[in-house]
């Protein structure tokens, strides 16, 4: 999510992070109150920071998930996700997206664009 999406969506990122609780994943770190903020990375030049929505580990592997929802600025979306991408391939970290009923379509042409394959998390 977009940092200007994710006041509206706190209730969607809580039941994602609850999803991952019952999956086994320890040391959840998200970007909301009441959980630690994970690790923000800053553009240089710029003023923009990327912090993923969610970070967790499972059996020693850290995992990066993105809720992907219909956003109004898909171009700073898709940048977060070719970065987070990149990030987690040089690190051997794994990298996934969460989505909700009524945002696969958006989800689908997103990863298109970007030439990414990912098995998306259906909530």
């Amino acid at each position: 999510m977009v940092k200007a999406d994710k006041k509206e969506n706190d209730e969607i990122l809580l039941e994602s992070i609850q999803y991952l609780e019952k999956k086994g994943f320890e040391n959840i770190k998200a970007d909301m109150e009441g959980y630690d903020t994970p690790k923000s990375y800053n553009k240089k030049g710029s003023d923009v920071s990327i912090t993923p929505d969610i970070v967790a580990e499972r059996a020693g592997i850290k995992h990066y998930f993105e809720v992907s929802l219909k956003s109004e600025k898909p171009s700073l979306l898709k940048s977060k996700w070719r970065f987070l991408d990149v990030l987690t391939r040089m690190k051997n970290h794994r990298f996934k997206i969460i989505t909700r009923r009524g945002h696969y379509k958006f989800t689908n042409e997103m990863l298109a664009d970007l030439n990414l394959e990912k098995n998306l998390i259906k909530l």
